[in-house]
């Protein structure tokens, strides 16, 4: 770090010199890892682009439409761009897509029938799919309401889809085989690319008309193939994570084979319009020009996750994945051991951010968690983790899950806020 930007952090911001001391060393230490990352966002970077120039994208695709949006020209390019970005037949992106849970509820109930049987085989999804799938919660309209039911395959214990375990558990009822590739509030590492490929392969040897989806939320852009590059049919996300870039302003997708697709439009509308009808409400712009920047912002927050990483292991924290894993997610979790600490560390990350520093997140009983939930997250886009975020449920042992920064130089400077606010509270290592 040059003297003129840590002089600004001592002199601005109130850091501690030791504080950015340990920041400095972690990330000479975790550098050499960032080339490969460099690598996978210029091949990413070019892939979109083609994306684009294929499509032809136009001044003329953002224009806002009314009504029905049967002439709204968003809606067709933004599929058009998303599929062919993700090497997928079709695809189906709208800002009427509230979050990656509505996406992945949407292929879900829009495949699945009653009298199906689904099949999760890496262990709990996130607490939000809970009431989807119906395993908390009634009378909502979850898949059991409708007669479609549920097991889970736990990963084995080093990380792994188990598929001794998946061969016995899928039945004759067994339609979809569902695998969500991030951490979620779990202590384990994201299922990497080439491991989703032979989970593909090894569900279709069982039987070719079982249906392969992915969760690929917080996945996008983490490596040179998408899920549905690599034998997935299906796979949803959140454009307020990686594809949004930072810029889109709400939304989600669901992408895959076309045919699988149009059913998760029909349950978006209604069957018989599908994604004929329905507006993009202007924010074509910043959906195709965040996914545009997506690449080069999901690579300043890798890069992020691993400083992350390095600085508290190397202060003696369990962290996961350790700074010089393979990474498949962007998600950095650090077991910290007490509500305190969590609390304090949130506050942290919330005191870097460009929107609400002054303001100090509180543990609250959010929607669709179990458990109270802290949460930081001074965003331009309310709840966007590709922007700086960090949260985890305030239950033992207290794992915090830090993810995000629109550049590496926020990412940075968060690490060195939550490190610093433990630091003032005493709660850092005795020694440090």
């Amino acid at each position: 770090m040059r003297a003129g930007a840590r002089d600004l952090l001592i002199e601005g911001f109130g850091a501690d010199g030791r504080i950015l001391d340990i920041a400095e060393e972690a990330e000479a230490a975790v550098s050499r890892g960032f080339a490969a990352h460099d690598d996978i966002c210029a091949h990413n970077q070019y892939k979109v682009l083609a994306a684009f120039a294929k499509n032809r994208v136009s001044d003329s695709h953002f224009a806002w439409n009314t009504g029905y949006g049967y002439d709204d020209a968003g809606k067709g390019i933004l599929s058009r761009v998303y599929a062919d970005a993700f090497g997928a037949e079709d695809a189906l992106v709208r800002p009427i897509i509230v979050n990656g849970t509505h996406a992945l509820a949407l292929a879900l109930a829009g495949v699945l029938r009653p009298g199906d049987e689904l099949i999760y085989c890496t262990g709990s999804p996130y607490d939000t799919l809970h009431a989807v799938i119906g395993l908390r919660g009634e009378g909502m309209g979850s898949l059991a309401d409708f007669g479609v039911s549920y097991k889970q395959v736990e990963l084995t214990r080093e990380g792994r889809i188990d598929f001794d375990a998946l061969r016995a558990a899928i039945s004759d009822r067994t339609r979809m085989v569902c695998l969500q590739r991030a951490t979620g509030y779990a202590w384990r590492r994201a299922i990497a690319i080439d491991e989703i490929g032979e989970w593909a392969r090894f569900v279709k040897n069982l039987r070719a008309d079982l249906i392969c989806m992915v969760d690929n939320c917080y996945g996008e852009f983490l490596d040179y193939l998408e899920p549905t590059e690599v034998g997935a049919d299906l796979m949803a996300g959140s454009l307020i994570k990686n594809p949004g870039g930072g810029l889109a302003l709400t939304g989600g997708y669901v992408a895959g084979k076309a045919a699988l697709v149009r059913a998760a439009a029909y349950r978006m509308t209604c069957p018989g319009i599908g994604d004929e009808c329905g507006l993009t409400f202007g924010q074509t712009r910043t959906m195709l020009q965040g996914l545009f920047l997506a690449p080069k912002t999901v690579n300043g927050a890798v890069r992020g996750a691993m400083l992350c990483a390095q600085v508290f292991e190397n202060l003696g924290y369990a962290v996961c994945p350790r700074p010089h894993d393979p990474r498949s997610d962007i998600i950095t979790a650090v077991r910290l051991g007490s509500p305190e600490a969590l609390i304090a560390f949130c506050e942290g990350v919330q005191s870097a951010a460009p929107i609400d520093a002054h303001v100090k997140p509180e543990p609250w009983d959010m929607p669709g968690y179990e458990d109270r939930v802290i949460m930081a997250a001074g965003a331009f886009v309310q709840g966007s983790s590709i922007e700086l975020s960090a949260d985890g449920p305030l239950r033992p042992p207290y794992n915090v899950y830090f993810q995000g920064g629109l550049s590496y130089e926020h990412a940075k400077f968060g690490v060195i806020r939550a490190l610093q606010a433990l630091a003032d509270k005493g709660l850092l290592p005795k020694g440090v």
